[in-house]
């Protein structure tokens, strides 16, 4: 075998390890969100988000502390953010009883509106207008600690706001208990072991990316806005879709939503650990157009969680959903523009 195909051959094994495991653990999840009245809401946005975004983190603190190469670890977060909206429409593609956001929890539209701040701030600290780019602290410009407070507001709000939606449900209505056959511990010790083989392959898997981007010929300034981005997006597809078998729509929405918040926070802890300056504000501007786009997307999904039409309207996706497919291959075509 040659070396493309030896590379093939591992990036299809680790996607299956990530797919296999990525159910499991989606499962065991929905174990953990009724064992310990979490809410699927809130483990989705906090505690899957937060094991399917290790492999970005991974990748991140890898660009800029030893590649020294900011422009990839911010493609990556952002690029992951655009892909994660993509999964939204092939959820709602694989929903064929209606709209998902039709059926999904209003409290994902609260970390909709914080990763919209979020965004908004990412793409400023890439921009830098004055005075922003005045304000820094030794090599850190001022985005990485509003990302990271904005991060935590958002985690104390949801986690608030879940507490309070449960607490009105469970005063009118019975709680029904689907696991009741799973303890708690058998159900966090297995959850705990398929977020590790989640982790391990995820982690592996920018690696082969970035190799077979190299050897395919692949232009290098794409590969983290775009092909790294969706391979490290692979867990979060793998596990949003494995909660969408179950039917578990709002794990595989706040897994999304919850996801991108952690992409974002990373965003921060990337620029604390890159010491040769303010990372967005040395980062190419092209980074703006992805994190504007990111910005529009859940903008759109938002828009229709609020509206929550009962119909698709396009037969096999809604509206919402069909503009969020359409932008992301706007995006891909924009970024092959920007190429030549």
């Amino acid at each position: 075998m040659d070396v493309l195909g030896n590379f093939w051959l591992q990036f299809f094994l680790i996607s299956g390890a990530i797919t296999f495991s990525g159910a499991r653990l989606t499962r065991y999840g929905d174990v953990l969100a009724e064992k310990t009245g979490m809410g699927r809401t809130w483990l989705g946005l906090v505690v899957l988000a937060a094991v399917t975004s290790l492999p970005e983190m991974a990748t991140g603190v890898s660009a800029v502390v030893w590649v020294k190469a900011p422009d990839i670890a911010v493609g990556d977060l952002l690029g992951s953010c655009v892909f994660n909206l993509l999964i939204l429409a092939i959820v709602d593609l694989l929903h064929p009883p209606g709209p998902v956001l039709t059926v999904a929890h209003r409290g994902h539209i609260l970390a909709g509106s914080f990763g919209v701040v979020m965004l908004g701030v990412a793409v400023m600290g890439v921009m830098a207008p004055k005075p922003f780019v005045y304000i820094t602290l030794a090599h850190v410009g001022f985005s990485a600690p509003v990302l990271l407070l904005c991060y935590l507001l958002a985690m104390r709000s949801v986690f608030r706001y879940q507490r309070r939606e449960r607490a009105a449900y469970l005063a009118e209505h019975e709680e029904k208990l689907l696991y009741g056959h799973i303890t708690l511990n058998t159900a966090a010790l297995k959850f705990g072991l398929n977020a590790a083989v989640v982790v391990a392959a995820g982690v592996f898997m920018p690696r082969v990316a970035a190799s077979l981007a190299q050897l395919m010929g692949w232009q290098q300034s794409m590969v983290g806005t775009i092909f790294v981005a969706a391979a490290t997006s692979l867990p979060e597809l793998a596990v949003t879709m494995a909660a969408l078998r179950l039917g578990a729509v709002d794990l595989a929405v706040g897994n999304l939503f919850g996801s991108n918040l952690v992409n974002l926070a990373l965003l921060g802890l990337m620029e604390l650990l890159y010491l040769q300056g303010p990372m967005l504000e040395m980062v190419s501007r092209q980074h703006a157009g992805t994190g504007v786009m990111a910005m529009v997307m859940t903008g759109i999904a938002m828009a229709e969680m609020v509206y929550r039409p009962q119909k698709k309207a396009l037969r096999l996706m809604s509206i919402g959903a069909f503009a969020l497919a359409f932008l992301y291959a706007a995006h891909i075509f924009l970024q092959m523009l920007a190429e030549k």
